[in-house]
């Protein structure tokens, strides 16, 4: 990808006005006192903050190679391939965009993410996205870390840099038939490539489980009961954030290590699919997993903002206890350079398909729906996090219930399933 000059687009004053806007948004809503905005501030800074599933801010998609991609005749594949290696990687390429990328990051306040890195190839090959986000940490070790286990993240903290853990939204398989554990195999290689969190589903139903998205609300299926003890014996963990809900309820039983709901919401506040009733959120907490609430409105209820998303948090400790909440914003940040590309409506339009398979989704639940809006500019805004600590100080959590919340919890359910990991089939902890 040919570097690009730097755009007045991406000036500091630019981004400096756009995350003060989003966080006076956090302010309108939450009304703090001086004295709680400015302790949760101050306990921001100093706790572990882990996203539990989101994204790393979007960088710039130039709308010039996108449309001589398109007019050399590039595929809609090539362009896809084109456009999301831009969202990851043009920080690397444009200083304004780098500025902006780590900005954004301290704004936030957020020691880790859990990072979506897309998805398995059918032969278990690496996803692209994954590919680009470990170039970006090779050039910017002096701001991110390629963590795998709970002391580099104590590291990043300590070090005061940002530490990015890989997370996909399938499990890899073969898909040649050869064994229940050669069908599931590449799961060790996936470990060791760096991720440490997986999907069983994502939203539609698959050969391991019916996902979120599914009328028909099924189980697991044997080669899904196979998956999570393959999961825990590679030291992955198992996520059911989209996957339906009596398939994450039996997940939760199969599973012989805590698993995660890594961004959802409560069914007893809001009922949504891609939201747990009582029973699942409670059968994950009793094998000492999390719960992380999600940042997407639509999930979380009518008109829905960060009080409201404080609320989900509320209802869970009540319901499973502290040790079980954690936050997963399932957003991210663009940067101001890669939104005047847009305005400036540069970029190609995507041609007319029949419709996707997200098409049976319940309403709300595509990703371009306007409802759905993962780079929020409200108070759910993803540089708002450190107002979510806020939110927990005027709502009574002390200092320690706060720090679990916000990542103490998953810190625990990492370290837990690296430790029982199986390595060549011996047991790493007898």
């Amino acid at each position: 990808m040919t570097a690009r000059k730097n755009s007045a687009g991406g000036n500091m004053d630019a981004v400096s006005v756009k995350i003060a806007s989003a966080n006076n948004q956090a302010l309108h809503v939450l009304k703090p006192s001086k004295r709680d905005l400015k302790y949760g501030l101050e306990l921001h800074r100093k706790i572990v903050v882990i996203d539990s599933y989101g994204f790393a801010p979007y960088c710039a998609v130039s709308a010039e190679l996108m449309n001589q991609a398109v007019t050399e005749g590039a595929s809609q594949a090539e362009c896809n391939s084109l456009q999301s290696e831009m969202r990851v990687a043009n920080c690397v390429y444009n200083e304004n965009d780098r500025n902006e990328f780590q900005a954004a990051w301290n704004a936030a306040g957020l020691t880790a993410i859990f990072q979506n890195a897309g998805i398995f190839g059918n032969n278990g090959s690496l996803p692209e996205i994954f590919a680009h986000f470990c170039m970006v940490i090779d050039k910017m070790p002096e701001f991110l870390i390629r963590a795998t286990t709970q002391e580099d993240i104590l590291e990043a903290k300590k070090s005061g840099r940002h530490a990015l853990l890989f997370s996909s939204n399938n499990v890899p398989l073969a898909n040649d038939g050869s064994s229940v554990s050669g069908e599931l195999r590449f799961l060790r290689s996936s470990f060791s490539a760096g991720f440490r969190q997986a999907h069983l589903t994502y939203n539609r139903a698959n050969q391991l489980a019916d996902g979120c998205a599914e009328s028909r609300n099924g189980g697991l299926t044997d080669l899904g009961r196979a998956a999570v003890e393959a999961m825990n014996d590679a030291g992955i963990i198992v996520d059911v954030a989209h996957t339906g809900w009596q398939s994450s309820y039996e997940a939760a039983l199969a599973s012989r290590l805590p698993i995660v709901a890594s961004h959802t919401a409560c069914c007893g506040l809001f009922e949504h699919c891609r939201g747990k009733p009582d029973h699942v959120m409670k059968a994950i907490a009793e094998r000492d997993g999390i719960i992380g609430v999600v940042w997407v409105p639509a999930f979380l209820g009518k008109n829905a903002d960060i009080n409201t998303m404080l609320d989900h948090v509320d209802y869970l400790v009540k319901l499973v206890g502290i040790d079980h909440v954690a936050m997963g914003t399932d957003s991210t940040y663009v940067t101001c350079l890669h939104e005047e590309e847009n305005r400036k409506k540069r970029l190609p339009a995507p041609p007319k398909y029949r419709p996707a398979l997200s098409s049976f989704w319940p309403a709300g639940m595509d990703t371009g729906a306007p409802d759905w809006a993962m780079t929020r500019k409200d108070s759910l805004a993803w540089v708002n996090r450190p107002y979510a600590t806020v939110g927990l100080v005027q709502r009574g959590y002390s200092d320690a219930d706060i720090a679990k919340i916000m990542g103490g919890n998953h810190l625990r359910v990492l370290k837990t399933v690296l430790d029982v990991r199986r390595i060549l089939g011996v047991s790493k902890r007898k």
